[in-house]
């Protein structure tokens, strides 16, 4: 098969929970586990830091991925889910798999793989691991696709493991409470093994400490051992001060994730940063700095406060939940801009009444509908919208929805666009 008749196989024959929503969803790992067995448990033969979280998780991934490969370790990353080409999800030292080691793995696998009848999810992982053993990695950051407990990528022993923050998302997957949430996020710490929560929260601190102590799993979490002192857009990059409770020092940390929220994501990296290197891996300070100043160069890294166009500035962001989208919100406030063009979608299997009512009421809107079976029809969008009299049109198309946006915009102007994933990797493709 050519590379596009792969995917195609891929996409047609498994169920891939981006696109479907629920349906993909395997509550288990028992495929995952067929498929090691296939592989010669490539899971095994890997050191791995392992990312859980409900916002958050993929930056802290592609950060500590960037401060490892600039401390000269040969690192995979494994990340999900893609936003223009699907090989985003599978690199070493920010290099996407290449296309023919997909094609022969498939031919290599379809059969036996077909027996076990995996979703989209459980193949690419089996994929990752593979190809990270075959490329003989030092190191692979790894990235919970969803949830934790029954999450595919949970069949590894990590070095550390990193948890993000907790808040409302797949709730029809992972519970309809902070606290069944984060006990499905819970289920990645490990016996003895050190876990890192980057802040904590009242309705999922105490789970997590419970969790740590029956697995006599060492706990930290980031907010109590480390404090943001100061935070503000310096040239560029996103200028942090961080005091280091510990031994009462401070550091400036320069991030060219931009994104206000990093600083919360930057104390759960230094955390776990601190546990990796106990694990005995070498990493300088200048290491960390240098990395932190270019993680997208590094990593390859889309989607997160990005600047794809100026006069008028035009940003994309994945944040696509209540949280995510307050602190797309809250970095508004740092851009000046005149009027404020929004192009926003959502997906069909989420209540998006919350967001609606988080959004501006004096900007524009343009509700569209995003390539993916699970996007929300614009036109309902749009009516659910005005209820909450959020003024705009619908596109059957995120690259209509642009296009008008950048016709209605003055220099001066802020297009922003997002609100699911899947409209920004709509427009990322489209530009």
């Amino acid at each position: 098969m050519t590379y596009q008749q792969t995917l195609d196989y891929l996409f047609a024959r498994l169920p891939m929970y981006q696109r479907i929503g629920a349906a993909a969803y395997k509550a288990d790992l028992n495929n995952t586990i067929a498929i090691m067995e296939v592989l010669a448990k490539p899971h095994q033969k890997l050191k791995c830091i392992h990312v859980a979280g409900t916002n958050g998780k993929g930056s802290s991934s592609h950060m500590i991925s960037a401060i490892l490969q600039q401390a000269g370790y040969k690192t995979g990353l494994y990340t999900s889910p893609h936003l223009v080409d699907f090989r985003e999800r599978i690199r070493i030292n920010g290099k996407m798999i290449p296309k023919n080691y997909i094609i022969d793995f498939v031919e290599k696998y379809k059969e036996p793989f077909e027996k076990i009848e995996p979703s989209f999810f459980e193949w690419t992982v089996g994929l990752a691991f593979d190809y990270f053993v075959s490329e003989e990695v030092d190191v692979a950051v790894i990235e919970v696709g969803l949830g934790g407990r029954l999450d595919s990528t949970n069949v590894i022993t990590p070095v550390v493991s990193l948890i993000t923050n907790i808040s409302y998302d797949h709730m029809n997957l992972l519970g309809d409470t902070l606290e069944k949430i984060a006990r499905e996020k819970a289920g990645i710490i490990k016996a003895k093994t050190p876990v890192v929560v980057s802040q904590y929260q009242s309705e999922s601190g105490p789970l997590f400490m419970q969790a740590a102590k029956d697995l006599r799993a060492p706990i930290e979490f980031s907010d109590k051992i480390y404090k943001v002192t100061g935070c503000k857009l310096n040239k560029g990059l996103l200028s942090v001060n961080v005091l280091n409770r510990k031994n009462n020092s401070e550091e400036v940390y320069e991030l060219d994730l931009t994104g206000t929220y990093q600083a919360k994501n930057l104390l759960g990296v230094l955390n776990a940063v601190e546990h990796i290197i106990k694990a005995g891996f070498v990493i300088e300070p200048a290491n960390i700095k240098a990395a932190l100043k270019q993680v997208v160069k590094l990593t390859g890294l889309l989607g997160r406060w990005q600047t794809i166009g100026e006069k008028p500035m035009m940003i994309v962001d994945t944040g696509h939940n209540e949280d995510g989208i307050k602190q797309v919100l809250e970095n508004l406030k740092h851009v000046d801009h005149n009027q404020l063009h929004f192009v926003f979608g959502a997906v069909n299997d989420k209540d998006v009444s919350k967001i609606l009512a988080l959004l501006p009421k004096d900007a524009v809107y343009y509700f569209v509908k995003a390539s993916v079976p699970r996007a929300l029809n614009e036109i309902d969008l749009l009516e659910q919208a005005a209820k909450l009299k959020l003024n705009g049109k619908s596109f059957s198309t995120v690259k209509d929805g642009i296009a008008a946006a950048k016709k209605a915009s003055k220099k001066t102007d802020l297009i922003l666009i997002g609100g699911s994933t899947f409209v920004v990797g709509d427009a990322l493709e489209n530009i």
